[in-house]
């Protein structure tokens, strides 16, 4: 009689450690990856003159170092990013990847140099400071600076 009542323990045991495992498992299904792009973003690179003037004025503070920063204002994202002071003019700046994902928008971009030959060598010791202003619509979402 003993015998049949631990087999009973060990079998009702046995159960509830396969419904533990069952339900760990259906708990490990298929995550959402917050990281996931959702969708490209529309933007617009803006030119000097279009940058609204208290961004400017950040921007001006900043642009001898490297930076990246953000700047909200009347519905807009601004998301910038500068490469410091170089030698010499004749930078361009590419926007590689701009996306929005569950809880973030992504941001890549690339500096990229003067051709070789191309610079002027009487501006060769004019210094300049590459940088890029990305307007998109606000979000609500932070920025990842990849």
């Amino acid at each position: 009689m003993l015998k049949i009542f631990i087999n009973k323990k060990a079998n009702i045991l046995l159960m509830i450690l396969m419904v533990l495992a069952v339900l760990s498992l259906i708990g490990c299904g298929k995550a959402e990856d917050k990281t996931k792009k959702i969708k490209d973003l529309d933007f617009t690179v803006l030119a000097d003159e279009v940058i609204p003037a208290e961004l400017k004025t950040l921007i001006e503070d900043k642009k001898g170092q490297e930076f990246k920063l953000t700047y909200q204002d009347s519905g807009f994202l601004y998301i910038c990013i500068g490469y410091g002071k170089m030698d010499t003019g004749g930078y361009s700046i590419k926007v590689e990847e701009l996306y929005e994902t569950m809880n973030a928008i992504y941001v890549s971009t690339l500096l990229i140099g003067p051709e070789p030959g191309s610079i002027d060598l009487t501006k060769k010791n004019s210094p300049s400071y590459p940088l890029v202003v990305i307007k998109i619509k606000e979000l609500g979402k932070s920025v990842v600076f990849a």
